[in-house]
């Protein structure tokens, strides 16, 4: 085995997330295909790439930097779970303070749900999610895949709150005094019934597509 494959799918990986997306690039793609052309066919590029990412990063050599053990496991599971939760309840509801927010005129500070603790809930997932895999795995190959995910979760937070706080000017602070209440709505316990079935699927399907297996 060799550090080339997992190269090449880490380059590839970040040339398809920057190129993509850059405003000249992206502008001539939405305009001969349209932005939800885009949208979709960017996703599954996504999707597909990161695959090809996390397998890869699997073969590299194995350089152990602490071991395995039952504890690290459990961890790495009970974290990741914490990670589909924020993003069940975070995704496609109004949030103007980061991306992925959905009729976000409708947003209302005083019932902002997950965003009155987690203002960037889609970045935060990532963050989580690279931290559950950093704890369960403990190689070198996993430590710089899931450390760069981790490093860009954090950086995005605060790139997109200076952004935020331009672009809103002083309705920023206003749209950031959000209130940190915990009632369940039914569409909150909508969310957290995706957010179980999800797990289930991740934990399920992990092992055929990853090759590793969650629960061993």
């Amino acid at each position: 085995m060799t550090w080339l494959p997992f190269t090449a799918a880490l380059a590839l990986f970040f040339v398809l997330h920057t190129v993509p997306v850059r405003p000249a690039v992206k502008g001539r793609i939405v305009a001969r295909a349209g932005s939800r052309a885009f949208s979709l066919g960017y996703s599954a590029l996504s999707l597909v790439t990161l695959t090809i990412l996390i397998v890869a990063a699997g073969r590299a050599p194995y350089v152990e930097l602490w071991p395995q053990a039952l504890w690290t496991r459990h961890t790495g599971l009970a974290v990741m779970a914490v990670a589909v939760a924020i993003l069940a309840l975070g995704i496609a509801r109004p949030n103007p303070l980061s991306f992925g927010g959905a009729r976000n005129d409708r947003f209302d500070p005083r019932h902002s749900g997950i965003v009155g603790w987690v203002r960037h809930p889609l970045l935060a997932a990532i963050g989580l999610w690279s931290l559950a895999h950093l704890i369960a795995n403990g190689d070198l190959a996993h430590m710089i895949l899931f450390g760069l995910f981790a490093a860009f979760s954090v950086l995005g937070m605060k790139l997109i709150d200076r952004r935020k706080r331009r672009e809103l000017g002083a309705d920023w602070d206003r749209l950031t005094s959000t209130n940190r209440t915990i009632s369940l709505t039914r569409n909150g316990f909508a969310r957290l019934t995706l957010a179980v079935a999800l797990y289930g699927v991740l934990i399920v399907l992990h092992g055929p597509v990853i090759g590793a297996y969650p629960l061993g």
